[in-house]
């Protein structure tokens, strides 16, 4: 593996010569990936760029120009394509700086950081047309919220669900699809959280967007509000989705009218994204041997815990948590 990468390292500079010029430039890592996409800096005096690394059979650049494209479109910062090479997996990229919102949110600048998410958010929502991008139809939803019972159940804990578990868990399941199904489609960015949003003029830069779907209107809302990597108190979380809900309300986006039922379908949507990121966590450890997310597992337990409890027909699955709470995480 390590070969390979290096070989492909070595074309990637090649690549980058033939785009630039003889002049000497500089390489070195841009941030790390959950996949197997490498971001590399590419610096050339004051100028610099961001070169992505995409190995064909893994990995494919057309969903990133083609998305990339929709949000220029629909008004918000996201990078700018400066030199492609689709069949090898290279894209040269303008350069949205060093700051991610994960790095610099804190209590004093959060409201002001959501607000300007909630901005480009609405105007993504806003530019959404059908037969654009796929869909995040019951298949695909079904298929990630899947991984929780395989990944995160059956490889990360070493346990298997008695029956009268596997029925509640698709008793839920079975509520929680339906809900999302229910909802209005708009684009969705499918991974709209502070790491993802970058620091920058115009604000926010938007990264990560190569899987975008067309589906449920909360999905990204709940991306942003219940992240991965930090957690906020409830009331925050609350003031933050009336926010959006009053934006999106004004730009006749298909929100709920009634706040309350907006907020229900709000942590639903949010459950399939936890249970999912689960799965997702495990199997990054235990299958690509990344570690560094699945010590984030209890952030998203937490979350479930809180969903569940607030919701009868939800309740049903705590008694599931207690039990693998128990459980001992295998080694990596």
């Amino acid at each position: 593996m390590e070969t390979l990468r290096d070989t492909r390292l070595q074309l990637l500079e090649q690549w980058l010569k033939c785009c630039l010029g003889e002049a000497a430039f500089s390489l070195r890592p841009a941030s790390a990936d959950a996949s197997f996409r490498r971001y590399f800096r590419v610096v050339l005096g004051d100028a610099s760029w961001i070169a992505m690394d995409a190995p064909p059979g893994r990995e494919d650049c057309r969903p990133f120009v083609q998305v990339a494209e929709l949000l220029r479109r629909a008004g918000v910062h996201v990078p700018g394509i400066v030199a492609q090479d689709l069949e090898r997996g290279f894209l040269l990229l303008t350069d949205l700086g060093t700051r991610t919102y994960l790095d610099v949110l804190d209590d004093a600048n959060a409201d002001a950081l959501f607000h300007d998410a909630t901005e480009a958010l609405v105007r993504i929502q806003l530019a959404s047309r059908p037969n654009e991008l796929p869909l995040y139809d019951e298949a695909l939803l079904a298929r990630e919220i899947a991984l929780f019972p395989e990944w995160y159940v059956g490889r990360h804990l070493q346990t298997e669900l008695t029956p009268a578990e596997a029925e509640t868990f698709h008793t839920v399941r079975a509520r929680v699809l339906a809900c999302s199904l229910a909802q209005p489609a708009v684009f969705v960015h499918r991974d709209y959280m502070p790491r993802n949003l970058m620091l920058s003029d115009p604000n926010p830069g938007i990264l990560d967007f190569q899987d975008a779907v067309f589906g449920p209107i909360t999905y990204d809302v709940a991306s942003l509000f219940r992240d991965a990597f930090v957690s906020w108190d409830e009331q925050r979380v609350l003031d933050w989705t009336v926010r959006y809900w009053q934006r999106a309300r004004r730009a006749n986006l298909p929100v709920a009218a009634d706040f309350g039922l907006f907020f229900r379908d709000f942590e639903w949507m949010g459950l399939q994204r936890h249970l999912k990121v689960l799965g997702i966590f495990a199997r990054i450890r235990h299958r690509d041997g990344k570690p560094g997310y699945v010590e984030d597992c209890p952030r998203f337990v937490a979350y479930v815990r809180a969903v569940c409890r607030r919701y009868r027909e939800l309740a049903p699955l705590l008694g599931l948590f207690d039990r693998l709470e128990r459980c001992e995480p295998v080694a990596p």
